[in-house]
């Protein structure tokens, strides 16, 4: 019984491995200057960045009225 386990479980190792090698392979350097790209020209668009503006700001401190 183990010898056909073994060649099932074999069988799926090799599936797997032919699966992952049709993926296209990037090097890290290319990966990490094309997402250094991509969040300088996104920067102006990140609030955290940019900072909110106060009219569009939910959490601002809310105006208090007063009536005399």
């Amino acid at each position: 019984m183990s010898g056909s386990f073994s060649i099932t479980a074999m069988k799926k190792v090799v599936q797997q491995l032919r699966l992952e090698a049709r993926f296209n392979r990037v090097k890290v350097s290319q990966a990490a200057a094309d997402l250094k790209q991509f969040c300088l020209q996104n920067a102006q668009h990140y609030s955290l960045l940019t900072g909110v503006s106060s009219s569009s700001n939910p959490f601002r401190a809310q105006k208090v009225c007063s009536f005399l």
